[in-house]
């Protein structure tokens, strides 16, 4: 038997973590409430719906919650927010440390808005303080639909696993055409030559990927240079959209 420590978690359980708890002998009340759980989701899209539908064009950017201030990194991403911010975006992050904080921060030193869209975890992660709209989801899926529905591009500096799966998530949507002409833009010399490298010699050797599919990926040194992938799919983005059918208030299929 494991010890006691390892049994009972030293926090009160989170939505997610309470969701995701596996799925064995439970009584079948405990599957039957999944349904029951429709309401807090809906609302929690709704909180998040209203609190961003009034924000202009805006760019999310991702980044490790643990560089500290003082790390070059920490530099980039303050940069990158204020090239977004004097090029007319707001800029959206997960709202924590690290290069999200710095990417706010560089937001709020040109006066651009500044939004930290934050998830509750096991250990806590407060809100940094750099942020002009602050969000905290409980459900990890309602917080990336907002990463994505608010944005016209991601901007990707050096981060750990939650970095990478939001990276991974948006080539997904890119290949499938959900979103169109919507940039993935990697940021930091050297930084991605591993993962492009093993991309090359595993996934597109053995055909999982097409070559075309790395395409998707955009490497720049410098924030001007995202900030002009930003700008010329912007662009795009408003052509291919002024085209397409969309619902409005009182819509009905």
């Amino acid at each position: 038997m494991p010890p006691a420590s390892e049994d009972a978690p030293e926090h009160a359980l989170t939505l997610d973590e309470e969701l995701l708890l596996w799925l064995g002998d439970e009584q079948p009340g405990v599957r039957a409430a999944d349904s029951e759980r429709i309401r807090d989701i809906a609302g929690e899209f709704a909180m998040g719906f209203d609190a961003l539908a009034r924000v202009g064009p805006a760019v999310t950017v991702f980044g490790s919650a643990r560089t500290p201030r003082e790390h070059p990194d920490y530099a980039l991403a303050r940069e990158i927010g204020a090239c977004l911010g004097r090029s007319g975006y707001a800029v959206i992050t997960g709202g924590g440390p690290g290069l999200m904080e710095a990417a706010n921060r560089g937001a709020q030193d040109v006066g651009t808005t500044s939004i930290g869209c934050n998830i509750e975890l096991p250990r806590e992660q407060e809100i940094n303080p750099y942020v002009d709209i602050g969000l905290r989801f409980r459900h990890f899926f309602a917080r990336k639909v907002m990463f994505v529905r608010y944005a016209c591009a991601f901007i990707v500096c050096p981060g750990g696993f939650g970095t990478l799966d939001e990276l991974f998530e948006s080539l997904t949507l890119i290949q499938t055409a959900t979103i169109r002409h919507f940039p993935a833009i990697l940021v930091g010399e050297g930084e991605w030559d591993g993962l492009l490298a093993w991309l090359r010699a595993r996934a597109l050797a053995e055909r999982h990927i097409d070559a075309g599919d790395l395409d998707i990926l955009q490497i720049v040194r410098t924030p001007a240079e995202a900030c002009e992938i930003v700008q010329r799919a912007d662009q795009l983005q408003r052509a291919y959209a002024a085209r397409q059918p969309r619902r409005g208030a009182g819509w009905t299929r």
